[in-house]
């Protein structure tokens, strides 16, 4: 096991990788404290669970929504928690950001830890201390800035989740290593089948690395005002892509860094070759490099995406495998851009 720790002014976040959940007792408060997971952990973990009282909310996307949240203030008044109350979210990347989002807003705010299941969870969704819910179907668009006070990726509970789940996670993983880290993509590049096989010491890199990128990027930039802004890079696209339905997170933003990448070299400032690797790394990873959905209807949900600035959106670009920058585009131009993206999607293929 190592630890992970992000420190800024609000406060100190430590993530444990290679805990295990039956020793979640040990890193609880004097006091009470609630769990509140979903209806599949329960299921298959019950018994490896402290005793206190436990929350179960549905599964899936479509239960990240203020009804939930509202359900889940009402049961805690019913238990009569109070400022003293510790919430526990165990559970992927919908159960932290809930539980983070009803542990921030309740008695205007509790103290809470997180026990991360899945593969997206580990090295996204627990990690960096933003939490909400969808609103209108659009993702995220109610939600705080709050750090949990701990975190516990347990990696064996990886074992027990499906293909597209492990999937999901790995399109996060190739996310920090492009804005981040070029060993960290050459290290996936050399064992993809690996990766998604799970092999323990594999992922324990994987894991490891992409909580150090984003522990230390959240570090210099907790409320997203400068360099935080990198780590939305394939997610603006990616949302759009959510919101009409049919991908998963991963899926969506597998896709959206293609478009970005894509993008990167018709501006000039990546190289072709590295977008066929790119590309090359997520088809081997079983991740789409593209999307049948209708430019027109990307472009709709691309205008009310909640990191717009008046007409223009800062969108995240790669100058080169490792290297990401910040550019202030106008929503015009990337509606110009998407609506281009089939026709710039094979003549990079040819390229590269």
């Amino acid at each position: 096991m190592h630890v992970v720790e992000i420190e800024n002014a609000s406060k100190r976040s430590s993530i444990f990788i290679g805990e295990r959940l039956e020793n979640l007792a040990g890193y609880l408060p004097p006091g009470r404290a609630v769990v509140i997971t979903d209806a599949n952990l329960l299921r298959l973990y019950r018994a490896d669970l402290p005793a206190m009282p436990v929350l179960s909310i549905g599964c899936g996307e479509a239960v990240k929504t203020l009804d939930t949240v509202k359900n889940l203030y009402e049961t805690l008044v019913d238990l009569e928690a109070d400022r003293s109350t510790f919430l526990v979210g165990i559970g992927g990347g919908v159960v932290c950001d809930v539980a983070g989002f009803v542990a921030s807003t309740f008695m205007r705010g509790l103290r809470f830890g997180f026990v991360a299941t899945t593969l997206l969870a580990q090295v996204d969704a627990s990690v960096g201390g933003k939490n909400g819910v969808n609103l209108g179907g659009f993702k995220n668009l109610v939600g705080s800035f709050n750090q949990p006070e701990f975190v516990l990726c347990d990696l064996r509970l990886l074992d027990t989740l499906p293909e597209s789940e492990v999937a999901n996670g790995m399109a996060e993983i190739v996310k920090h290593a492009l804005i981040a880290d070029a060993g960290l993509f050459a290290f996936l590049e050399d064992r993809p089948e690996k990766a998604l096989a799970l092999d323990p010491a594999t992922i324990e890199t994987l894991v490891g690395e992409s909580v150090a990128i984003k522990a230390r990027v959240v570090g210099r930039d907790e409320r997203e005002a400068g360099e935080r802004r990198k780590l939305n890079f394939g997610h603006t696209f990616g949302h759009a892509l959510e919101k009409i339905g049919g991908l998963s997170h991963g899926e969506a933003v597998s896709v959206g860094m293609v478009f970005a990448a894509g993008l990167s070299v018709k501006m000039g400032r990546l190289p072709a070759a590295a977008y066929g690797r790119i590309t090359g790394l997520l088809r081997r990873l079983r991740l789409p490099v593209s999307t049948a959905a209708s430019p027109d209807r990307v472009i709709e949900a691309l205008r009310r995406d909640k990191k717009r600035e008046a007409a223009g959106i800062h969108f995240i670009l790669l100058d080169d495998i490792g290297r990401a920058s910040v550019e202030e585009i106008e929503i015009r131009e990337l509606e110009r851009q998407v609506a281009g993206f089939p026709e710039i999607l094979r003549q990079q293929e040819s390229n590269s």
